[in-house]
């Protein structure tokens, strides 16, 4: 397995969300300009996809720096941080990214960024104070590899995009009360209030699960890519034993953000049956420390 065997998947998979969310929204757009025979609203659907799918290309790395309350440090401020990034980013062939501090005691951190040109590495504060330089490097290896892969921009685009698509489907809902189905064919208006109604409803969950899919399945990869760029996968393992260990509340972490980080920014206990795993923004850590301490490198 290559260090980024799996970038150009994560390519077409970011542009086929971005497709999907495209015809989402026109869909439900067509379904309410039928509810209230008024194509206007489809028209609206259609610029606010294109607009949607513009902004988040370019600008969801700054949304995502801005709700986790990221602040952009030089190398003076915190320079063997710089030289872990620095030297690991030379042995992936990735040019250097940014880096950002979050002012947090809970150890964590995340990659964004549209690509390896304008990527970003952040980091809490408590990662800094609580991990020792080995492990560190396995963060930052871990955060690089999601760089590599190119699939920051896929974690980050599906932030926004989730948001989008529940911001609408609020939208929807909402325009139901205030002014109802208006088709003189009073059957077909009942099937199509009854799709849009659906439709509004199941579009937000339906993000969410591929939100929550995509992270999971992309945090085993990053392990495995992280620990082969370090040549020692104890670093990362020691890491997570770290970070999920540690009980500090994170005040930035929400929901929609969650999923971008290392692991999950939501503390406590969690029981880990088939549905409750549907919900998780991570694979459980246990799985990934025994995945990472049974590579051999």
């Amino acid at each position: 397995m290559t260090l980024y065997s799996h970038r150009d998947s994560n390519i077409r998979r970011t542009w086929f969300l971005l497709a999907l969310f495209f015809l989402l929204i026109i869909g439900l757009g067509w379904i309410f300009a039928q509810v209230y025979q008024n194509s206007a609203i489809l028209y609206f659907a259609v610029i606010f996809s294109i607009f949607a799918n513009f902004f988040t290309y370019w600008y969801s790395d700054k949304i995502v720096l801005g709700m986790t309350r990221a602040e952009s440090i030089s190398k003076e401020n915190a320079p063997e941080l710089y030289n872990i990034v620095e030297n690991l980013a030379i042995t992936a062939g990735l040019p250097m990214p940014k880096v950002y501090l979050i002012r947090e005691k809970a150890p964590n951190a995340f990659a964004t960024g549209r690509n390896p040109k304008h990527s970003v590495i952040a980091v809490t504060e408590g990662l800094l104070e609580k991990l020792d330089r080995s492990e560190l490097e396995g963060v930052v290896a871990h955060e690089l590899s999601h760089i590599g892969n190119r699939d920051m921009l896929l974690g980050t685009v599906i932030v926004v995009l989730a948001g989008f698509i529940a911001i609408a489907s609020n939208i929807f809902l909402r325009s139901l009360f205030w002014g109802g189905g208006r088709r003189r064919d009073r059957g077909a208006g009942i099937i199509f209030l009854a799709l849009a109604v659906i439709g509004a409803i199941l579009a937000p969950i339906a993000a969410t699960l591929i939100r929550l899919a995509v992270s999971r399945r992309r945090e085993f990869l990053a392990d495995t890519s992280g620990a082969l760029l370090t040549r020692y996968p104890e670093g990362l393992a020691s890491a997570l034993e770290k970070i999920s260990g540690d009980q500090t509340p994170m005040r930035t972490a929400n929901n929609a953000t969650a999923h971008l980080f290392i692991a999950s920014p939501f503390k406590g206990k969690q029981s880990f049956n088939w549905f409750t795993k549907l919900f998780l923004t991570h694979p459980p850590v246990e799985e990934r420390i025994k995945a990472l301490r049974g590579m051999e490198v």
